[in-house]
């Protein structure tokens, strides 16, 4: 569930939508992708955590992303993963290893914030499921179902009506195993230094290094 968990956070903040016959849910979706495309830089913090299939949360873990270009940097419990442009590094914090592998800009490419926007034209079965209310906030909800069958089975996004920015989204495994993401607080157009996307080795005593370029 951790590499699942991992591309969901990717793929949500690229504002990834779909495809399908339910105008409002593609309007919507629409205006979402065109928010975050236009901001120069982002950060996010977030929650995440397991719903058992009666509704019972488990753990909530916390996290953090922060996304400039097709640059990115993501932290997630015992995984960080650094996009810089070029090479994409992944640590694993309780192995202390790094793999490094050669950044894909191809629009197919998981690490890539800047190329997933398009993904809705072809991608997924979108449809409207309604409205519903956070903490006195008003919000739509959207729920994606795969053309094609895979480790996810479908996505539940809960978008700020008025800033159309993500608030919640929620994932179902093929084994129906859901994991909800909730968006503690957001910053567009940070300031972010090219350098801040770069895996330091030095901050990290021991790391075994494995080039898989």
């Amino acid at each position: 569930m951790r590499k699942l968990a991992v591309l969901a956070v990717l793929v949500m903040f690229s504002a990834v939508s779909g495809f399908g016959q339910d105008a409002k849910a593609g309007a919507i979706l629409d205006a979402m992708s065109a928010k975050y495309k236009n901001m120069k830089s982002f950060k996010a913090d977030f929650t995440y955590a397991p719903v058992s299939t009666s509704g019972k949360m488990g753990r909530v873990r916390s996290g953090k992303i922060a996304v400039k270009g097709v640059k990115f940097k993501l932290n997630m419990v015992g995984q960080e993963i650094y996009n810089n442009g070029s090479d994409i590094y992944s640590f694993v914090k309780e192995t202390n290893e790094v793999n490094i592998t050669e950044y894909d800009s191809s629009e197919e490419s998981q690490f890539s914030p800047a190329n997933v926007y398009t993904i809705y034209k072809n991608g997924y079965k979108y449809t409207y499921k309604g409205s519903t209310t956070i903490s006195g906030k008003s919000y739509d909800v959207v729920e994606l179902v795969p053309k094609t069958s895979g480790n996810m089975s479908k996505l539940e996004i809960v978008v700020d009506k008025s800033t159309k920015e993500i608030k919640r989204w929620s994932i179902w495994d093929r084994n129906n195993s859901k994991t909800v993401f909730d968006i503690s607080s957001f910053t567009p157009n940070a300031s972010l230094s090219d350098s801040y996307f770069n895996f330091n080795t030095a901050s990290y005593p021991g790391v075994e290094v494995v080039d898989l370029r």
